[in-house]
């Protein structure tokens, strides 16, 4: 093989792992009944350096939204967020309670033992995008995962 073509081969190589710098551990997505129009999607995020997730698609619904709930006084709160943010090192829980993910306008129920894909863009500090495509896992109703609680974002 030609030095050059090894050269390019393995300069792609690391150019795509340098942009692979967001792992996604545990994903899943909350099982719905017949009729009802949106779910949660939650998982774990970690990032190699500063980043925000700034997008999210899936074939399964209309729309797909980012959204925080907390606690104001004595009222849980939830509303629509534009990203997150994904700080150098620390790992970001997407969890009933905190920061998580709305599929809104489902087009069918989703079903325990499903996989349903779903696209998660996110912005790097450079403003290089980052799309990752996953195969996400529905859950039964009762289903808590792994992150259950309050978000572990800081």
């Amino acid at each position: 093989m030609p030095k050059h073509l090894i050269a390019l081969t393995a300069l792609l190589a690391l150019s795509t792992h340098a942009l692979a710098q967001v792992s996604v551990t545990a994903p899943w997505i909350r099982a719905t009944v017949p009729q009802q129009e949106s779910t949660g999607v939650f998982m774990h995020l970690q990032s190699a350096g500063d980043a925000r997730l700034v997008g999210v698609s899936t074939p399964a619904a209309a729309r797909s939204e980012f959204h925080q709930m907390d606690m104001r006084g004595q009222m849980m709160k939830m509303e629509q967020v534009d990203s997150i943010d994904l700080a150098a090192g620390k790992g970001v829980d997407l969890a009933s309670g905190g920061y998580h993910i709305m599929l809104i306008g489902l087009k069918r129920q989703l079903k325990a033992g499903e996989v349903v894909p779903l696209t998660i863009v996110v912005e790097h500090q450079d403003k290089k995008r980052e799309r990752i495509t996953l195969k996400v896992p529905v859950k039964p109703l009762t289903f808590t995962g792994p992150s259950a609680g309050p978000s572990r974002h800081h």
